[in-house]
């Protein structure tokens, strides 16, 4: 908040919203200790000894609102051996793939940032079963859904120099289905409606700020202190950065 430089609103809206966590927190105090889970465990088991750890230094309603769980595995391509950890996420930060510059949407940068990543030569990790380093694979995918979901848009490159893409992504404005990259495909995933974009106009080096926001069932534009009223058909737009997705109730 000091001085008159620009910020990356991605950046602000984490630095913000951990503010408000660090405030309301009612976790435990002191040096984080992890535990380590119980051998056996599945990973249904694991997910949620990992929750039930994190939320016990950090219990906040802002925690309950934004944060989800992204589950990695990891397997050697040796051996086959699995191996399958949980981190908490405030936001996801989706990749813009390059080979499409027309006729992206949502769902494709999902697949991209889910794909496979092939973990060799410097990058190879030590196989837990193999006891040396191996050949891996590792893929994302989504074990707890928030009830709003923050996905940031990669547009800005630091490949060479900074770059900002301005690919147009289309994204639904309702039923957004993310069932594809859950971790339980065989059960019923959430389904979320778009409530809110922050839009960036301009440049790398210098730009402007624009929310859309729906109140009510009504869509409406934020420039600073100018505030009117935007159709839906103008929500998708190329410059849309940040998507805020409020969770569905079960009906």
């Amino acid at each position: 908040f000091v001085g008159y430089s620009q910020q990356d609103s991605q950046e602000f809206l984490r630095f913000f919203t951990e503010g408000l966590h660090e405030d309301l927190n009612k976790g435990k105090k002191g040096k984080r200790k992890i535990e380590e889970p119980p051998k056996g465990l599945t990973d249904v088991e694991l997910a949620e000894h990992r929750w039930n750890g994190y939320t016990s230094y950090d219990n906040s309603t802002i925690v309950d609102i934004f944060v989800g769980l992204l589950k990695s595995t990891l397997t050697c391509s040796v051996c086959d051996h699995k191996s399958v950890t949980f981190d908490p996420f405030w936001d996801l930060s989706l990749p813009l793939p390059r080979a499409k510059s027309s006729g992206l949407n949502l769902q494709s940068c999902f697949a991209e940032f889910t794909q496979e990543e092939i973990l060799d030569g410097d990058e190879k990790p030590t196989c837990e079963n193999c006891k040396k380093r191996q050949k891996c694979t590792k893929q994302f995918s989504i074990e707890r859904f928030p009830p709003i979901l923050v996905l940031h848009l990669k547009r800005f490159s630091e490949v060479r120099y900074r770059t900002k893409l301005s690919t147009k992504v289309d994204f639904p404005i309702e039923n957004l289905d993310l069932s594809d990259f859950s971790s339980h495909s065989h059960l019923c995933t959430p389904k979320y409606d778009l409530v809110g974009v922050s839009n960036h106009s301009g440049n790398t080096f210098s730009g402007h700020y624009i929310a859309y926001c729906k109140v009510g069932n009504r869509w409406h534009r934020f420039s600073d202190s100018s505030v009117s009223s935007i159709s839906r058909s103008d929500i998708v737009s190329s410059e849309a950065y940040v998507l805020f997705y409020e969770r569905q109730r079960p009906s």
